[in-house]
């Protein structure tokens, strides 16, 4: 399900994966991902419930740039208040300062429109 938010244009996009979990992508206006959810959930209203959750309890998240997994590149996450990651890159950048940058975007982008998001995405 998608639904338009925001005066950016971002969308939401509820994803149905191979093995039936539900997560969501945060979409620009120009198609890239913006961000992802952090974790799978087992049915669309848990998704639903927990980008509720990340646009009403941002402000209280910490988060931050660190290595990918493989140790090449950078993501930045947002972690809730039990340490579960509830946001992602929708990439990984080869530059640390490229990372950080889009991090704070993100940062921005959630002040300025979460409460219309959390109102209109995903209903």
């Amino acid at each position: 399900m998608t639904k338009g938010t925001g005066v950016s244009g971002t969308r939401c996009l509820v994803d149905v994966r191979a093995d039936g979990r539900y997560g969501w992508r945060l979409v620009a206006q120009n198609g890239r991902v913006v961000a992802r959810s952090g974790q799978r959930f087992a049915d669309h209203a848990a998704c639903r419930a927990a980008f509720a959750a990340l646009c009403a309890g941002h402000a209280g998240m910490g988060g931050g740039v660190q290595h990918t997994a493989g140790g090449n590149g950078w993501v930045w996450l947002l972690r809730d208040a039990e340490g579960r990651t509830a946001a992602l890159s929708g990439r990984a950048y080869e530059r640390h300062s490229t990372c950080r940058s889009s991090y704070e975007r993100f940062r921005s982008l959630l002040a300025a429109e979460a409460a219309q998001w959390a109102s209109t995405a995903l209903w």
